[in-house]
């Protein structure tokens, strides 16, 4: 019988217990075994070999005369090695005139068992010698195989320095679509034609039509031409590539043709694909005319290149090129007709209502105080681009963080746009107090003459604080965004530009240099008035536009020309000077009419510095134009009519050339 092993007692619950885990030590015992090993088996061998004994020749000769040596191995190098009678082996040397055949008798006179071997270089030298000879030949016979092919496609792959530097997106395209682009409806719509004639060429090839070739956007910088690019990458469906003009451009002559070739050679590739050529002027500059540039082979032959490019891959292949600039007047005609670029898009400066999409689409991730109108906002600011805009939102909210706020104000766009247009707000301190007198008087004199003037657009708020180089600022919110200009507006607004220097002569008696910028920008309204717009009864009904023209394929009069005579001249100078002197007495007829609201005025910008539009038109005694509203933002082309600018210690007072205006011009808006 077998005995069972009891079974543990009911009420124990203990589970067996694992063995202890070993100490570590225990794994260090296999490497230091390894070790040993590796000692003994290869280190301890080499020890107990004896090293052969190195014999002098003399030494050698005795030995074999003394019957010592047993053996002898010869090299034909004259090295000898070998065993003497006691099993010792040596090696020795042997002079090359004494290896002949005295020595092999006297070898084998003394029973010397004699050997040869040959210690020529090893294979593996050898091919190193065969290597280090014909290695400067590969290179130089690799380098002129590339030259040459380089020299028939203009250095095409040479060290890679035709290859195109554009980027491609095929798969990981941007993120911008159509809906990041405010407004511009017209613009997207026809580009949008292109990305679908590309995504779905049967439907127009049915119909007969087919897809522009090339498409080019033209309009002032920032208003979105390479965003809407961005946007057609990151809709279309086909490969994008983008490149900018100045990529072509290089110091050696035909790299920038050999990247044209290879950038059209890789969309062939994967045709159907969009080229985006941003900047393109900086390689389709004219080549002849009266607006050509200085001759540069370089650009010329990558112009060329690009032309023969564009007109002539297969439609078929279904490439299509955008381009982007903002300087058409400078682009060769060439690049401009049909079959190059069919189209060509404007895209302006925002409207009102495009600008206050684009005020939108910017303050999406900001958050807005419900006193904020972005209409408002948008009303105060023509002439200002998408990227205006866009620093502008930025700017209120860093007026917000300045101000520990994460909440936008009406007051931050405020502040933002004066500090975009002005420059950064100062204390009134810095004025001396009789300085600070004339400022104000000089604005009010601006504020009272635009709420006097019927067709002067309203005011919005006066203040005679310091910003960036105007002393003070008048500035008027028009109630509609203008296209057109009546002659009575004209002629309101070059009072209401001369209208601070008129204050100064009712009040102070004289004139001062702060109405310098006040007098450049009235002299070149009524210029334009004169030249352009007709409005001269001695000159009549003709226009002289200043500068040449912009509109696409037109060589138009050069900038240095001018069309007309000098009688002609000197008509438009004494035209100029009547319409000024006539702005002029007006203002200051109807200041002197107004003498007391003037002071009044005056008194108030003096105890408070600044004052809103609806006190101005309370003291003027003038109903409030509808629309005005307090603290809104403002029309930049009106600022620049009315800021009163400084002049440096170092020039005289008479001298009105250091004035620069404060804030930039609306571009190509009508004035003023």
């Amino acid at each position: 019988m077998t005995k069972q092993a009891s079974p543990p007692p009911r009420g124990d619950k203990s589970t067996p217990t694992a063995p202890p885990a070993p100490p570590p030590w225990r794994h260090w015992l296999w490497g230091i075994a390894l070790a040993i090993f590796v000692v003994l088996y290869f280190v301890l061998p080499a020890t107990r070999i004896t090293q052969p004994v190195n014999l002098t020749y003399s030494r050698f000769l005795k030995d074999v005369a003394a019957h010592q040596v047993k053996t002898v191995t010869i090299t034909s190098t004259g090295g000898a090695s070998g065993t003497l009678a006691n099993g010792t082996k040596y090696t020795t040397e042997i002079p090359i005139q004494l290896a002949g055949q005295t020595l092999l008798n006297e070898l084998e006179r003394d029973n010397v068992q004699i050997d040869a071997t040959s210690s020529g270089p090893s294979f593996g030298s050898e091919v190193l010698s065969w290597v280090i000879l014909l290695l400067p030949f590969v290179i130089i016979g690799y380098i002129w195989f590339r030259l040459s092919r380089g020299a028939s496609s203009q250095l095409q792959g040479v060290m890679g320095v035709g290859k195109s530097r554009a980027k491609v997106f095929d798969a990981d395209r941007p993120k911008t679509t159509f809906a990041d682009v405010a407004g511009y409806d017209g613009a997207k719509q026809e580009i949008v034609e292109v990305v679908d004639f590309l995504r779905h060429p049967d439907r127009y090839r049915r119909a007969g039509a087919m897809a522009p070739r090339g498409i080019l956007m033209v309009g002032p910088p920032g208003t979105g031409k390479t965003l809407l690019a961005r946007a057609v990458a990151g809709e279309a469906d086909v490969p994008f590539f983008s490149v900018s003009g100045s990529s072509f451009v290089e110091m050696f002559v035909g790299v920038g043709a050999a990247r044209v070739r290879d950038l059209f050679a890789e969309a062939r590739k994967r045709a159907p694909a969009i080229i985006f050529v941003d900047e393109i002027d900086a390689i389709g500059q004219r080549r002849s005319g009266s607006g050509a540039f200085v001759a540069n082979d370089e650009r010329e032959q990558t112009l060329n290149q690009l032309l023969a490019e564009m007109d002539g891959f297969d439609m078929s292949e279904g490439i299509v090129v955008l381009a982007a600039t903002n300087r058409p007047e400078v682009l060769d005609p060439a690049l401009l007709r049909p079959g190059r670029f069919d189209r060509q898009v404007t895209i302006p400066l925002p409207v009102l209502a495009e600008r206050v999409a684009i005020l939108a689409v910017h303050s999406r991730d900001k958050r807005l105080d419900p006193s904020v109108d972005l209409e408002v906002v948008a009303r105060g600011t023509p002439g200002f681009s998408g990227a205006d805009l866009a620093n502008l939102v930025n700017e209120a909210a860093i007026f917000a963080v300045r101000d520990n706020r994460e909440v936008i104000r009406a007051s931050d766009f405020e502040a933002a746009r004066d500090r975009i247009l002005l420059g950064r707000r100062e204390s009134s301190n810095v004025l001396l107090p009789e300085e600070k007198h004339a400022v104000a008087v000089h604005e009010a004199g601006h504020a009272l003459v635009a709420a006097l003037r019927p067709k002067a657009d309203p005011v919005a708020k006066v203040t005679i604080l310091p910003a960036g180089q105007a002393l003070g600022v008048t500035e008027q919110l028009p109630l509609v965004e203008r296209h057109l200009y009546g002659e009575d507006y004209l002629y309101d607004a070059l009072a209401v530009r001369l209208g601070g220097r008129a204050a100064e002569l009712v009040e102070l008696g004289q004139a001062s240099s702060g109405a310098a910028n006040d007098l450049a920008n009235a002299t070149d309204l009524a210029v334009r008035m004169v030249r352009e717009f007709g409005l001269s009864a001695k000159l009549g009904p003709v226009g002289y536009p200043q500068g040449g023209s912009v509109f696409l394929g037109s060589e138009g009069p050069g900038l240095s020309s001018r069309p007309f005579a000098e009688e002609t001249q000197a008509i438009i100078d004494s035209e100029v000077s009547a319409l000024l002197r006539r702005a002029e007495q007006q203002a200051i007829e109807l200041l002197n009419e107004n003498h007391e609201k003037l002071r009044r005025l005056v008194d108030l910008l003096l105890a408070r510095e600044t004052v809103d539009g609806s006190e101005v038109y309370a003291i003027a005694g003038v109903p409030e134009p509808t629309g005005i509203s307090a603290g809104a933002t403002l029309a930049p082309e009106r600022a620049a009519a009315t800021a009163t600018k400084p002049v440096p210690a170092t020039v005289p007072a008479t001298d009105h050339s250091s004035h620069v205006p404060a804030e930039r011009a609306p571009s190509k808006r009508p004035p003023p």
